[in-house]
């Protein structure tokens, strides 16, 4: 039964979205009201799951999304991002840009979470797509897709970690598992896929494609640039880093620990670019401030509709549905690695969080470990590779690619949905090889 509730729900949605052409925030609410209440919740505790989703949602990701987006747009503003895409395309050259886009977004996405990434990382997919002339999905989704699967099951990023910490896996050992495996998945689900895309028309927010070409001589140079988008990564990874090196009760851990937070991080990157990137170019104060507040004004319907996903897979927790779909896949007679990746995929496509999908699983299949002598490190790439299966309208990753990249939920399914099943699909068949290897 909450199987065909959720379907129901999701169909009302695309419903809504697709043929009555409603706005997906309002789209996303009166879908939350209808699960909840056909799973027997009372309307108030309905309305308390909502303001739950959308604040838990909202209350770590409006300041990342704003942060990310003025830093963008400052970068953008003064020259640094087209002097970033210009260094790339010359290094890389035009034919290999998408391997460009996969490097920069694997070394960005192993330190922070995929969220933060994103918002850093798409203004340069727009201004490499707008100097080359190419497809906007050719050059964005390789770059993704890499994100997608640091997100998903490389440590030491967060969600893959605490996975890692359940089943005792060893995590330098995960990592090099996990390098093995991601690595097809991002070509496969990045790279080769987006070229069959050609078909799907982006039609992004204007002001994400409007840059700028200044004059060379009144650019920032690459150096300088790099170093200021890159910013907010190198303080994380450092932060990172250092945690591990430092003793709990050093003085320094907790200054460390603060400069490393994504929303501190994004915010000092925020004040050295307005000096590198409007100070030092010569701008006032409040030419720069004007730019800061236009970019929070553009990214305003993008934060309601997250925070909307939010609730609506708030719903989906608070009603049972999650609970209910990994006992049922618990008791399918499958391989512990094949088993845990169907019961994170399983939440995943449910419930929509990767990391609560991950982690979920992990609970459930933990016991699976010492009673098959599996490998725990082969159980972490297992796990966050299902976490990863088919994104979809209750994941807010889902409608940040729609709403940035201007596409209608068909062709955000066609294309991001069906990416994140490929890397999904390939990470577990890469850790089935790998099992039948070591």
């Amino acid at each position: 039964m909450p199987i065909l509730i959720v379907a129901g729900g999701v169909l009302l949605l695309l419903l809504l979205i697709m043929v009555l052409k409603v706005n997906p925030f309002f789209s996303l609410l009166i879908s939350s009201l209808a699960i909840g209440m056909a799973q027997g919740m009372a309307f108030t505790d309905v309305i308390g799951s909502i303001e739950k989703g959308m604040g838990g949602t909202l209350g770590p990701l409006s300041m990342i999304l704003g942060f990310g987006a003025v830093l963008g747009k400052l970068i953008a503003d003064g020259g640094g991002v087209h002097r970033i895409s210009t260094g790339l395309i010359q290094t890389f050259g035009v034919k290999n840009v998408q391997w460009a886009t996969v490097a920069v977004g694997f070394a960005v996405g192993i330190p922070i979470f995929y969220n933060v990434g994103f918002v850093i990382l798409v203004p340069f997919v727009f201004a490499i797509a707008v100097q080359t002339r190419l497809p906007l999905i050719y050059v964005g989704l390789p770059m993704l897709a890499a994100l997608s699967v640091t997100h998903g099951y490389l440590p030491p990023h967060p969600g893959p970690s605490a996975i890692g910490t359940l089943y005792q896996a060893d995590m330098g050992l995960t990592l090099i598992y996990g390098v093995i495996v991601a690595i097809p998945a991002i070509i496969l689900g990045g790279v080769f896929f987006s070229r069959t895309l050609t078909h799907i028309r982006p039609n992004p927010p204007a002001q994400f494609m409007e840059i700028e070409i200044l004059p060379p001589d009144s650019m920032p140079s690459f150096w300088v640039s790099l170093f200021t988008g890159l910013l907010p990564v190198l303080l994380i990874a450092l932060a990172s880093f250092l945690s591990g090196l430092l003793p709990p009760d050093a003085i320094w851990l907790s200054i460390v620990s603060l400069v490393g937070h994504p929303v501190v991080a994004l915010l000092v990157a925020v004040f050295v670019a307005v000096y590198t990137m409007g100070i030092a170019r010569g701008k006032s104060m409040k030419a720069i401030m004007a730019s800061a507040e236009e970019a929070i004004r553009g990214i305003a319907m993008i934060l309601f509709i997250i925070g909307a996903a939010g609730a609506f897979k708030e719903v989906l927790v608070d009603s049972g549905v999650g609970n209910a779909i990994a006992a049922w896949a618990g008791e399918l007679p499958l391989s512990p690695l094949v088993l845990v990746w169907a019961i994170a995929a399983a939440i995943r496509v449910v419930l929509g969080s990767a990391t609560v999908a991950g982690l979920m699983a992990a609970g459930i299949a933990l016991p699976l470990i010492n009673a098959t002598h599996t490998s725990a490190e082969l159980m972490v790439l297992a796990t966050g590779a299902g976490s990863l299966m088919f994104s979809h309208v209750n994941d807010t990753g889902f409608w940040m690619f729609k709403e940035y990249f201007g596409l209608s939920v068909r062709d955000t399914i066609l294309s991001w949905s069906l990416m994140e099943t490929i890397v999904s699909v390939v990470g577990l068949l890469g850790v089935l090889v790998l099992a039948a290897c070591i």
